[in-house]
């Protein structure tokens, strides 16, 4: 493998290069399905690099063919931005009103340009294959899905995945990551509880859904406290509850929405049974009707722990030996890497882009997000020592 020394300052030679990329990108934000401007700007890197890439609607796959045989490592990057109004007053801040890349999206595209670009250069001396994953739509319904359907991780056949994410609340030079769950999985539960309107004067005239439902809620909330371990992680959440018309009218119907997030898919169908019991049962004995919509999301991203090792061991000569910090616990929020991660071995991690000292703090998602430019040929070097390293193990 190629020395760390030697990497890191071959990706700090192209930061300018990295800087511009990024800067483009972020001056012109596209949210899901629509980033054309942006896959053609990504599509444009590519052709200057020599890169073959497929191409479907703003889907990208690229692919460095190494001059020697190989296993092949697919790298990923998401690339759409999110319907939130810039306020950083940076001198690149958005020119589209109301969209902005307030995930880092920008930086995670351009940290994919930069390993393109390194492997593309050394194509002669590369043992192998790398795949270049620009995915659209992750903040919606999941772009990952829809890529893998179409065949990204085929032709060559990918034996190894690897996704990376800016995170401020790291400082520049760190990553964070864990074995196993990284991220729950997100899934939506419609509750539909029917009854018999009446006027409220004669109420044993109707069957009193809002009172049905407060029988359901109560017993929802008991799920994940009595059938989940508690060294489990699950969450159900209910948010919002619409029923009745005025005062005087025992309500006909009830519609609840809630969230569900575990980090085991066992769980999660476990906990749907149970909620979809609930609702039904609990209605019935009080003469009214219960049904349960479910929409599967994102599921879990489960990290594989060979895979976490090698980026442990990359980030201690990259970076620096206790340059990676170990989390704890899983994350309830949803990232759909998790299913190239349920494809092949995989892992996901996260690349410290904050500096409290230069004011960039804020966080994901939030108009005054921004990132420490000095974070792109860290994760350059990363994602390509990470690689490399894959390869060498296959």
């Amino acid at each position: 493998m190629i020395a760390p020394e030697k990497l890191r300052i071959d990706a700090w030679d192209i930061r300018p290069w990295l800087v511009e990329i990024r800067r483009t990108l972020h001056r012109h934000p596209e949210l899901g399905y629509a980033e054309t401007r942006t896959a053609d700007y990504i599509g444009s890197k590519l052709d200057e690099m020599g890169i073959e890439y497929a191409r479907t609607g703003t889907a990208i796959v690229g692919l460095v063919r190494g001059a020697k045989p190989g296993k092949t490592v697919a790298l990923r990057a998401d690339i759409d931005a999110l319907p939130i109004k810039e306020e950083t007053g940076v001198e690149y801040a958005s020119e589209n009103d109301g969209v902005m890349h307030a995930c880092g999206h920008d930086a995670h595209a351009t940290i994919l340009l930069g390993a393109a670009r390194w492997f593309a250069e050394r194509r002669s001396d590369l043992a192998g294959n790398v795949k270049l994953l620009f995915q659209p739509a992750e903040e919606t319904d999941g772009g990952a899905e829809i890529m893998i359907r179409g065949g990204c991780m085929e032709n060559p056949r990918v034996d190894y995945v690897l996704g990376l994410h800016v995170m401020p609340y790291l400082p520049v030079g760190r990553i964070e990551t864990k074995k196993g769950a990284l991220n729950g999985s997100s899934t939506e539960l419609d509750f539909t509880i029917g009854g018999t309107s009446c006027h409220a004067a004669y109420p044993e005239r109707g069957v009193d859904a809002i009172m049905i439902a407060a029988h359901v809620v109560t017993a929802l909330h008991c799920l994940v406290s009595r059938y989940v371990s508690p060294l489990e992680a699950a969450v159900l959440t209910i948010g919002t509850i619409r029923g009745g018309t005025v005062s005087n009218v025992v309500a006909g119907e009830v519609t609840m929405k809630s969230t569900l997030r575990t980090t085991s898919d066992q769980t999660r169908d476990m906990l749907v049974d149970k909620a979809r019991s609930i609702v039904e049962s609990v209605s019935a004995s009080f003469g009214g009707s219960g049904s349960l919509k479910v929409s599967y999301g994102y599921t879990a991203l489960i990290n594989d722990s060979a895979v976490v090792d090698e980026i442990a061991a990359v980030a201690d000569e990259i970076l620096c030996p206790g340059s990676l910090e170990w989390k704890e616990k899983p994350s309830m929020g949803v990232e759909d890497f998790s299913f190239f991660c349920r494809e092949r071995p995989g892992a996901f991690y996260h690349l410290g882009c904050g500096n409290e000292k230069r004011g960039i703090s804020s966080p994901i998602h939030s108009p005054t997000f921004d990132i420490d430019e000095d974070c792109l040929p860290l994760g350059v070097a990363m994602q390509v020592a990470c690689a490399l390293r894959l390869l060498e193990k296959a």
